[in-house]
């Protein structure tokens, strides 16, 4: 079937549409991953996003009962250059275009994903529509048009994908609250696999329903969207900044920035896939790193106490910041990778030292 991807500024991409049939909207964003496409799909923090793979041949070993990082697929749309029908690995149990149409999502195939890219980097992201709909594809430019009024920002893209009831993964180590914003589950199995005593909660949990849960540390999760729309965490974690050690990945690094007294802003294209560049600037080391985000934090709006710990290598963007008295730092990269790197797994080794450092006080 025929199938189109129409963006806001009136580019059209015309190409074979794949797995389910219909249209959505959403803002289109390219990854740079060259595997980890399941990890893609089910990833939190792709809500309300049309997403491209650069690599051109994408389902090639297809998708199994493992690696997804939440219940169901979360963008709203998946465009390559390639999608492999005929997927070859001892693990898979599901034939990519077979996984889209089961869960509802567009696909879309044969286009030139390097034009796409290079106009989204030159341009910036954009909002945009997939479509299969016949009166779509034959009246291209009118869905173009309709694109541009889209709103794509909002605090029901955290609502969405965060959990609305808290849980627990018992461990025999440190309780603590995870506030979940649209959480991977390596994140979890991670804390989960060092003995950590896991309550999770939705997101926006108020400051003295977390410090009833007693944790011993507070941790930030990934999520969807611009950190501004969750003000209800920001006034949370400025209450719980400095009671209990703090970690923050990704959204929740953003979110610790804004309720230190920093500010965010919007990137151009956003930095999504698993090989960027990060150094640490006490060590000169640099680390390569999994990432999916479209908002930084500005590095002149922090206040005194806080300092810069990591730089992007490709654009020089706050990667990481902690402060100089208090228990709490933070990134904005994956350090549980999934898909991606594991160079970064020893900030929860930190995070943990952090804890039992401020138990013995």
């Amino acid at each position: 079937m025929t199938a189109i991807l129409a963006l806001e500024d009136g580019t059209i991409f015309r190409g074979k549409g794949f797995g389910y049939q219909g249209r959505q909207s959403g803002e289109v964003v390219f990854n740079t991953g060259m595997t980890g496409y399941q990890e893609v799909l089910t990833d939190p923090s792709y809500a309300g996003q049309i997403v491209t793979m650069t690599y051109p041949l994408i389902g090639n070993y297809g998708l199994n009962d493992q690696d997804s990082e939440s219940a169901a697929p979360r963008v709203r749309g998946f465009v390559v250059r390639e999608a492999c029908d005929h997927p070859s690995n001892w693990r898979a149990r599901e034939a990519l275009s077979g996984y889209l149409a089961r869960h509802r999502i567009i696909g879309l195939a044969g286009i030139d994903t390097r034009a796409l890219t290079r106009r989204i980097r030159n341009h910036g992201t954009m909002r945009g529509f997939l479509s299969t709909l016949p009166e779509d594809v034959n009246r291209p430019e009118a869905l173009a048009a309709e694109a541009a009024q889209l709103k794509l920002t909002g605090p029901e893209l955290v609502r969405s994908v965060a959990t609305t009831e808290t849980y627990r993964l018992p461990g025999h180590g440190p309780r603590v609250v995870v506030l979940d914003f649209g959480i991977k589950q390596n994140i979890l199995r991670m804390m989960a696999g060092m003995g950590c005593d896991l309550a999770v909660v939705p997101g926006y949990t108020p400051a003295d329903q977390v410090l009833a849960l007693d944790p011993q540390g507070v941790f930030l999760s990934n999520g969807p969207g611009d950190p501004k729309d969750v003000p209800e965490a920001i006034v949370s974690m400025r209450e719980l900044i400095g009671r209990r050690p703090i970690f923050g990945i990704c959204l929740g690094h953003q979110i610790l920035a804004l309720a230190l007294g920093g500010d965010t802003y919007k990137l151009k294209f956003g930095h999504r896939g698993a090989n960027h560049p990060v150094q640490d600037l006490a060590t000169g080391r640099v680390y390569i790193t999994s990432q999916n985000h479209g908002y930084a934090v500005d590095a002149e709006s922090l206040p005194p106490d806080v300092t810069v710990t990591h730089r992007n290598l490709n654009d020089g963007t706050v990667e990481g910041l902690r402060h100089r008295d208090l228990p709490l730092f933070s990134v904005q990269y994956h350090p549980e990778a999934a898909p991606g790197p594991e160079d970064s797994r020893y900030l929860f080794d930190e995070f943990l030292q952090m804890i039992h450092e401020q138990r013995m006080c």
